[in-house]
């Protein structure tokens, strides 16, 4: 169940808004955690015993650490090696052994093994609240249910926001539903979702399809821009679902996004673009490294460890690992001296490059197959063939949804001026209204980050 979808809009959550309302405050958990365990079944019924596992040992651990001291550094490493090994079965193993027979010309018997829904996200949640324990930044939880609640909650179980425990400590137990403000931000990601992501998504899919090799340069880039949209806004457009979902229950979620395509370089780009996820491996793996305290080298180290693990956080496929590596090296080259020489450029300049740098990353990230990439990499510097009718098709049927685009992403749709409110309730029933005319009438609606 995706948060675009008939039944989502129409049957789930207003019936879960409907009986959180009329719940007595003590209750509500346990309203939230049932709700929690029907949406993940309705998708994804056999592995809801498998997040139950994860969220009771984590639970049990955390009691552990919080009484037994001494040894709570055993039991944070026992929660980390299991929450590691059931990521590593579900989402590596088949790469591995198929990786092992290519290598070594073996016949090892490779099992179908389906990823779970969310894993990542809600591994990488679990994990934290150990790690935050064995710290003593936050106390064991001692109550099931609101723990249970923490892990399993609808809105961000499935693609995030990754939320740390300490986040939601206060909110567990006490919290006053933001109605209001969530239904704004919902209508915001859902029409970025579905009005934006979907119709860039088309034009995506559909050039693709065509031979790379007769692609016209101009055609090219704007097939990569397209997909540049899609994953921005299928991605952000979520989260702003998913926060603003977390504010009808009354939990306040870290924003993900921060218009990355306004970046004026990879360093900055990544300061905004999965928030959540890069404040992750900073906290969990970068400042654990040492971080830039030990030197440069070590810094330029824990650099490549951590956008390595982050392109393979993203998949089981060469092609994350080609993309967390490329951008550690932009990450590298900027940290070195490309950052300073950037910064007595004209922002437009910055900008430009930051852009350049992106489109060719998301190449990387959306095929995964070699012969793909370098196709679609030559065609963007054909200059033997510049335009063709494709290029002129695409500009012809799709510049109003271009133009919208780039001004959704950009610091323009910041400021706007504040109209009355009564026009403003309006303008986020229209944006509603056409959301839902495109739901019901398109058999498009895909959700880029469940494979993730």
């Amino acid at each position: 169940m995706i948060f675009s979808s008939i039944t989502f809009l129409f049957y789930f959550l207003p019936i879960v808004l409907l009986i959180y309302q009329i719940t007595p405050n003590r209750y509500r958990n346990a309203v939230l955690f049932l709700a929690s365990l029907f949406f993940y079944a309705w998708g994804e019924p056999k592995y809801v015993f498998l997040m139950l596992f994860s969220t009771v040992v984590d639970f049990l651990l955390g009691i552990c650490m919080g009484r037994y001291r001494q040894h709570a550094k055993a039991f944070m490493i026992t929660s980390v090696i299991i929450n590691l090994s059931l990521l590593f079965y579900f989402k590596y193993s088949t790469l591995l052994l198929t990786s092992c027979n290519h290598l070594f010309q073996g016949n090892l018997s490779i099992p179908e093994i389906a990823l779970p829904i969310g894993i990542s996200f809600y591994t990488f949640q679990t994990m934290s609240y150990s790690i935050d324990v064995y710290r003593g930044k936050v106390s064991p939880q001692k109550n099931f249910l609101d723990f249970a609640t923490y892990v399993t909650l609808f809105p961000q179980l499935i693609a995030g926001p990754i939320v740390r425990y300490e986040t939601v400590e206060k909110e567990l137990s006490k919290r006053t539903p933001d109605i209001e403000s969530g239904v704004k931000l919902f209508i915001i990601g859902l029409s970025e979702k579905v009005l934006l992501a979907n119709n860039m998504g088309v034009i995506w899919e559909e050039l693709r399809l065509q031979d790379f090799s007769t692609l016209a340069m101009a055609t090219s880039w704007l097939g990569i821009l397209a997909y540049a949209f899609q994953i921005y806004f299928d991605f952000c457009g979520y989260s702003n679902m998913a926060i603003g979902l977390g504010r009808m229950f009354g939990f306040h979620f870290p924003m993900n996004f921060n218009k990355p395509y306004t970046a004026t370089s990879i360093t900055d780009f990544w300061t905004r673009w999965h928030i959540s996820l890069s404040s992750w491996f900073r906290e969990y793996v970068y400042i654990p490294l040492g971080g830039n305290r030990h030197g440069l080298l070590k810094q330029l180290r824990n650099i490549l460890i951590v956008w390595l693990l982050t392109g393979i956080w993203h998949g089981a496929a060469w092609n994350f690992l080609f993309w967390g590596l490329y951008f550690a090296l932009l990450l590298i080259f900027e940290k070195i001296g490309l950052k300073r020489i950037l910064a007595h450029l004209p922002p437009v300049l910055q900008h430009g490059y930051a852009m350049f740098a992106i489109l060719i990353g998301w190449v990387f990230f959306v095929f995964a197959s070699p012969t793909d990439i370098t196709a679609y990499l030559t065609s963007l510097f054909r200059l033997t063939h510049l335009l063709d009718q494709n290029t002129y098709f695409i500009l012809r049927n799709n510049m109003p949804l271009f133009l919208v685009s780039i001004a959704a992403a950009s610091n323009i749709s910041t400021k706007l001026p504040q109209y009355h409110r009564a026009i403003q309730t309006i303008g986020y029933m229209l944006l509603l209204l056409l959301s839902i005319a495109y739901i019901v009438d398109s058999s498009y609606n895909p959700f880029l980050y469940f494979r993730f």
